[in-house]
């Protein structure tokens, strides 16, 4: 029994020790075949970052057990994929992905790419592949009253993006089809597209993009008002994803009321009225806000921290655009002290914002849902009249300005056509103010995309009767010059508007009220008119019927399209002095819908109706013969 027990003793033991040396089931004898395969089921060799793809291991014999594999991008580079053979199977094959960053991961001088797979958790290489990679491809969208020479800096052979390596296309650069119309300085009262129509032009400009570089996704880089067209794109336009960021200089997702100077003269509509505050706002952000997956970057300019010196809109701010507009919707936000007009030329945006966002490695693109927060209500600016006019060479004109105490800042905001005339200032004191960079934030943009010419602006201003001297100087043209001139209020009394719907259909009415509240006091008005910018280019002059403090008026849109409304209100403060405030609004008529159909198609459905119960009849009958 002893010998008998000591041989099965022995005989487990060797058996625990056989086990323990033997080698583990062989989970791949031999190195598989990796391959890149492509949406058309094709083994690709060459791809541009941002393809989709699915990656494939073979093994040359059956897997013993169920393998899971991890795809990366060299032995160092990230996890970019998994997938699992199966026991007893030679294969599997990964979940279609979208290679974004992959340039920027592991592309060797050459650009050259190496994929590889092992089992998780493993250090042997299971499989090999090495790709030829280009990077994405970007596509740049101008703004308002531009062209694609916006983009000068970023193109060509020594542009921002050919130092990085990068292939740059800006939309109407003739490289491929496609050119937008923001506006032409050089036909200012020419119509200007819309948003949608430029939106759809820039889809076309796009897709021969990709055909010409063969690439799937491209990254946009937008200026201004091409954010605004860039968003509409991805909402509207765009079925596919096909673009893996969208960066945005100086965007107004909130609007900029520098935008209502050049529109109270009628020029570049619609566009002045779409970049308008109460548009953006209220109708635009309510109906574009679908993003497709696609993040969101933007960079607000902010150079002007005081308000005295910002001519159009709050602070801080880039002169045009205020950081609050930029970042009305939810966005991934960065800030500079540039100037809006700088933003897409300057090296220190491309080095330090533009370019590291390009270079995103693998891994560094979200997936990112639609935002749940709704866009942000900016604070309503307040100003005063608006003044029109025109100024032959050689002559001049004057606006007098009332500022109200309560007033903390006047800035004022010139736009002139010929970006010529001169300008001077008396203050309530009656005294000519010599305007000053340091004292006054004096500045003159020659630019002539911009929307404003000139601004200067006053901390604590004196209460009473500023006047504004327009001059034609050397430089303005035999036939003279528009302007608009507006001032900023901070502080002071408030006009209070309200339009009964923004989206109304045609035909309907709309209620139109203004009021002037000072604190939680209304003020008596004196006056209240409406200028109606129509849908055709026409306008009219309505006057509201003044009521005590309340003014009103019924509008009956005519023709579906975008209207602006410009109403100037004037009242009196309770020291008996005269207030008057000007207010820039936006709705949108939608085409009426037809209630009834027309005869054509009712007699068209009778004798449907009336051939069904005919042949419904007849089987009938001969069923009730047979029985």
């Amino acid at each position: 029994m002893r010998t008998a027990r000591s041989l099965l003793l022995l005989t487990l033991a060797a058996i625990s020790l056989a086990s323990a040396l033997a080698p583990a089931p062989a989970v791949a004898s031999s190195t598989g075949k990796l391959e890149v395969i492509g949406l058309d089921d094709s083994a690709l060799g060459r791809i541009t970052d941002g393809d989709t793809v699915r990656l494939r291991l073979t093994l040359v014999e059956p897997s013993g057990i169920s393998l899971p594999l991890e795809f990366s991008l060299g032995s160092d580079g990230p996890l970019v994929a998994t997938c699992a053979i199966a026991a007893q199977a030679t294969a599997c094959e990964t979940e279609p992905f979208a290679t974004l960053g992959w340039y920027w991961s592991g592309a060797s001088a050459s650009g050259g790419l190496t994929v590889l797979a092992r089992a998780a958790g493993a250090a042997d290489i299971l499989g090999e592949a090495t790709l030829a990679i280009a990077p994405r491809p970007v596509v740049m969208v101008h703004g308002f009253s531009a062209t694609w020479e916006a983009w000068a800096n970023y193109l060509g052979p020594t542009g921002y993006l050919a130092q990085t390596g990068i292939a740059g296309f800006a939309v109407g650069d003739g490289q491929v089809p496609g050119t937008m119309n923001t506006g032409n300085f050089a036909e200012p009262a020419r119509r200007t597209n819309t948003i949608a129509e430029n939106a759809a032009i820039l889809g076309e400009y796009i897709a021969h993009v990709k055909q010409a570089t063969d690439a799937q996704v491209v990254d946009l880089i937008a200026h201004s008002m091409g954010g605004l067209i860039s968003r509409a794109y991805i909402d509207r336009v765009m079925t596919t994803r096909d673009v893996a960021q969208l960066m945005m200089l100086g965007s107004p997702m909130a609007g900029t009321d520098c935008a209502d100077l050049p529109a109270s003269l009628g020029l570049y509509l619609p566009a002045t009225l779409e970049i308008r505050p109460s548009y953006v706002r209220d109708i635009f952000n309510a109906q574009i806000n679908h993003r497709r997956g696609v993040p969101y970057h933007a960079l607000a300019g902010v150079p002007i921290l005081e308000s005295f010196k910002s001519p159009c809109t709050d602070v801080p701010s880039d002169l045009a655009v205020s950081l609050s507009s930029v970042t009305a919707i939810p966005v991934h936000a960065s800030q500079m002290p540039v100037l809006h007009t700088e933003l897409n030329i300057s090296a220190q945006v491309y080095d330090e914002y533009v370019k590291p966002l390009l270079q995103t490695p693998a891994g560094g693109f979200a997936d990112e849902p639609d935002p749940k927060a709704a866009a942000t209500a900016a604070e309503s600016q307040q100003f005063s009249r608006m003044f029109t006019g025109h100024v032959d060479a050689g002559a001049s004109a004057e606006m007098t300005i009332p500022i109200d105490p309560g007033i903390r800042v006047a800035s004022f905001a010139l736009y002139d056509t010929s970006r010529s005339l001169k300008v001077s200032v008396t203050g309530a004191s009656g005294n000519t103010i010599d305007l000053s960079t340091e004292k006054n934030g004096l500045v003159i943009v020659q630019d002539p995309e911009a929307l404003i010419y000139l601004g200067y602006g006053f901390q604590d201003p004196k209460p009473g009767v500023w006047r504004v001297r327009l001059e034609g100087s050397a430089t303005t043209p035999p036939e003279g010059a528009d302007f608009a001139l507006t001032a900023r209020f901070v502080g002071g009394a408030q006009l209070v508007t309200r339009l009964g719907t923004l989206l109304p259909s045609t035909g309907e009415a709309l209620a139109l009220t203004a009021g002037l509240q000072l604190g939680s006091e209304e003020l008596p008005l004196r006056e209240a008119v409406a200028i109606i910018r129509h849908p055709d280019g026409t306008s009219e002059k309505l006057a509201l019927a003044v009521n005590g403090s309340q003014a009103k008026v019924s509008l009956r849109p005519g023709l579906a399209g975008l209207y602006g409304v410009d109403i100037m209100a004037s009242g009196t403060a309770p020291d008996g002095m005269l207030i008057e405030r000007s207010a820039f609004l936006a709705f949108e008529a939608q085409p009426e819908v037809t209630r009834g159909l027309p005869q054509s198609v009712w007699a068209g459905a009778l004798i449907v109706v009336v051939l069904v119960v005919g042949v419904a009849l007849v089987v009938i009958r001969r069923r009730s013969r047979r029985v």
